[in-house]
């Protein structure tokens, strides 16, 4: 399976390329949206109904659901997430990257990873994360067919959507000024490079919040030749500080 990954700043114009995607025959599991439900005091005020999820409402599904033109009782997982908040959630309730029923209700640090690892990189899954964070849409089309994934993308594009790598890159520039004493370098033998992958090493699902002498197994599988650079791992050390303080925010 291949993914087509695109991040909108408006919500309008996100439930307008899902609504195009949906026209090319994507639906289910091929077509996934990411967008921020409510506040913590919105959820906690809607009364679950009996056999429902804490923290899933008809009023919150149905606000998401209709301004994403889905059908009245449309299948909605409700995600909480550390240092993001509650996420409402389209698509992940079927197929491939979905975990069936499991999805609604999910919380807690791994519900994100859990629900998205199955065919998605682990490296990408922060850059969700922080797209939510910053009150952001994330769509993802899964697909094996490159024109329908073409068509895709110029969907996304004409609806105003930054890529994921974009997104990326905007980011390492942000975290350049946010963690610039340490990015920069204290000295002549800083490598700004491997800072930054130590960084991103650090922030992976299976590693954050894991001090570095207890991550080096894992890192000596994935990064064999640099894991031991003193700028990589103070990357990894930056990461951990950055996560914490994003947990804080919560």
């Amino acid at each position: 399976m291949k993914t087509l990954v695109g991040i909108f700043t408006a919500q309008v114009a996100a439930a307008t390329a899902y609504r195009e995607l949906r026209s090319l025959g994507i639906h289910g599991e091929g077509l996934i949206v990411l967008t921020p439900g409510a506040s913590l005091q919105q959820l906690e005020g809607v009364p679950a109904e009996e056999g429902e999820q804490p923290g899933m409402g008809k009023v919150i599904g149905g606000v998401i659901g209709g301004a994403f033109g889905l059908a009245a009782g449309a299948a909605l997982a409700n995600l909480v997430l550390p240092g993001v908040g509650p996420v409402m959630a389209i698509g992940l309730t079927a197929g491939p990257l979905g975990l069936g029923g499991a999805a609604a209700g999910a919380a807690g640090g791994g519900a994100l990873e859990n629900l998205l690892t199955r065919g998605l990189p682990k490296d990408e899954i922060f850059f969700y994360e922080d797209a939510l964070r910053q009150g952001r849409t994330v769509i993802i089309m899964v697909s094996e067919d490159d024109d329908l994934l073409s068509q895709g993308r110029q969907i996304m594009e004409n609806n105003g959507a930054e890529s994921l790598d974009a997104a990326r890159e905007k980011w390492g520039i942000g975290l350049r000024d946010s963690e610039k004493t340490e990015y920069l370098g204290p000295n002549e033998n800083h490598d700004e490079r491997l800072y930054r992958l130590g960084f991103e090493a650090g922030l992976d699902p299976d590693l954050r919040g894991k001090v570095f002498a207890d991550a080096t197994g894992t890192l000596a599988e994935r990064f064999p030749r640099i894991y031991q650079e003193e700028s990589f791992e103070r990357g990894y050390h930056g990461a951990q500080r950055y996560y914490l303080t994003l947990q804080k925010k919560q």
